[in-house]
């Protein structure tokens, strides 16, 4: 608990708001879930020819200071926007935002919710310390 309470108090905003799209590519998914198997062998497929492309465009030759939290990001986010795009076919999105209001305040709420615990954190863990 110790670690996470340590992330939540380094976090950046950058970071931050790359958590509140997986929260709100999670929240649709939730909503939008296809068990086919096709959609999700083609995202892995595409996750892996632009994931590799990415890695290899930010790579250097340190291969000593590997951010594999980094490497994991490049393959699922290329994994997250296929797989988004197929559920959401045909369902009247806007861009990301549902048509269904109440979809769209859960993902915002739950949003929201993970930037109050970071708050949170941050405002308490000097106290706590």
């Amino acid at each position: 608990m110790k670690g996470l309470t340590q992330y939540l108090y380094q976090i950046k905003l950058d970071k931050a708001a790359l958590w509140c799209y997986l929260i709100w590519y999670l929240v649709m998914l939730y909503f939008y879930f296809d068990p086919s198997l096709k959609i999700w062998i083609n995202s892995v497929g595409i996750s892996v020819v632009i994931g590799t492309g990415l890695l290899l465009s930010v790579s250097s030759n340190n291969v000593e200071k590997r951010d594999y939290w980094q490497i994991f990001r490049l393959y699922l986010m290329p994994f997250c926007v296929s797989s988004f795009s197929a559920l959401i076919k045909d369902q009247g999105f806007i861009v990301v935002i549902s048509p269904k209001i109440e979809e769209n305040l859960i993902a915002v709420l739950c949003c929201v919710v993970f930037l109050g615990i970071v708050l949170t954190v941050k405002l308490t863990k000097n106290k706590i310390a």
